[in-house]
């Protein structure tokens, strides 16, 4: 199945081919990852210096620019930050991505799904520097779904900060199939 990928850069939307698992109807970033440059630069702030309200400003400007391409009804629509694991929590003290959820809930509406529903069973090495196997075999079975009644025939926002080769955010769709969720739709600040 051949999906477009779609990236929104000063507001504006450009799209290239990518090829999306089945179940994920699109996957949209605002902004492509520059390394070493200012994104970079904001998204550590956001994920290592407590930082969060650049999280909830991203979020609010990368719904801004999703609602541009996409519609969604948020009667049966939920945001879903990709979880972390229970010990990096504690480590980090917050997850990322449930600020930038944040932000976008602001602008769309769209509640966000508890954290006990959706939980990251698996405590996984970073991902940075990894090949796409290896990311996969690090990733696998790593997200179990505790509600499935929150996510069954709804629309999925997934939510993180940077997508980079899809097997974090693939991972986590497949659970969300797997117990009947309708669209899966993978939104992040940026595309690396």
């Amino acid at each position: 199945m051949r999906n477009k990928f779609e990236l929104a850069s000063s507001g504006n939307a450009s799209t290239s081919d990518v090829i999306l698992p089945e179940g994920i109807e699109v996957q949209y970033a605002l902004w492509n990852f520059d390394k070493g440059g200012y994104l970079q630069d904001l998204l550590h702030d956001l994920k290592y210096n407590r930082l969060t309200g650049i999280g909830t400003d991203m979020g609010k400007a990368l719904a801004n620019q999703f609602r541009k391409h996409h519609t969604v009804d948020p009667g049966s629509t939920i945001l879903l930050p990709v979880p972390l694991h229970p010990a990096k929590f504690r480590k980090r003290g917050y997850n990322q991505a449930f600020y930038i959820a944040l932000g976008m809930k602001k602008i769309m509406g769209i509640p966000i799904v508890k954290p006990a529903d959706v939980i990251r069973i698996k405590n996984t090495k970073t991902q940075t520097g990894f090949s796409l196997e290896k990311r996969r075999e690090n990733i696998n079975k790593a997200f179990e779904i505790r509600n499935p009644e929150a996510i069954t025939g709804k629309t999925c926002i997934i939510v993180d900060d940077v997508f980079t080769t899809g097997a974090t955010t693939f991972e986590l769709a497949g659970e969300l199939i797997n117990v009947g969720a309708g669209k899966i739709m993978i939104t992040t600040v940026a595309q690396a």
